[in-house]
């Protein structure tokens, strides 16, 4: 394992994890066998990441979070306090599911506030935003910013995680003026373009 990776004594790493360079696991965390962490992630308190998890690099789990199999996290994601991913649609104590497992994407960029909740089997857009709370059932477009149970889109948020002031539909443009990003709306999708200089 790479001399930059931390591990407080009281984490449990199992034998085959992946860990990134620069990445730092803090106390009472426990990384399964399969888990794949990229470079400079940060695994707070009580995290669990189960066998087939991949997270990127640069991705910030925040305390109480478990992410269980078949959950996939790009570059440069936030994970809030104790929000939740699930793995299974219909769980069942009796019955055995673990061979319907869904797959979870969350694409680079992404922030997930606290307690928000992300049902499997979903995609969440880059750049999309979670507000604390919220319960998100379906896929979520690129920059939206997602609200509410259930979860609904309310609005965009730009790269910097501040609200796009642009209608939800219709065409548009604006300039981020602490990035200098242009937002680009053409009916229900934003693009970014670089700032003319």
């Amino acid at each position: 394992m790479d001399s930059t990776v931390y591990i407080h004594e009281t984490a449990i790493v199992d034998s085959g994890a992946q860990i990134g360079a620069g990445t730092k696991i803090w106390h009472w965390t426990h990384v399964s066998a399969g888990a794949k962490l990229g470079e400079k992630c940060s695994l707070g308190q009580n995290v669990f990441l189960g066998n087939k998890v991949v997270l990127g690099s640069n991705v910030k789990v925040q305390n109480n979070v478990s992410i269980y199999d078949n959950v996939f996290i790009e570059d440069n994601v936030f994970c809030g306090p104790s929000m939740v991913f699930t793995n299974v649609i219909n769980p069942r104590s009796g019955v055995v599911r673990k061979s319907e497992y869904k797959d979870t994407f969350v694409k680079k960029g992404v922030s997930i506030g606290a307690n928000a909740t992300i049902v499997c089997g979903i995609t969440l857009g880059e750049y999309s935003f979670v507000a604390a709370g919220a319960v998100v059932t379906k896929d979520a477009r690129p920059y939206a910013l997602i609200a509410g149970v259930p979860g609904k889109q309310i609005g965009w948020m730009s790269q910097y995680g501040e609200r796009i002031p642009l209608p939800m539909k219709g065409q548009g443009r604006w300039q981020c003026p602490s990035t200098g990003l242009i937002y680009v709306l053409n009916d229900e999708q934003i693009s970014v373009e670089a700032s003319a200089k």
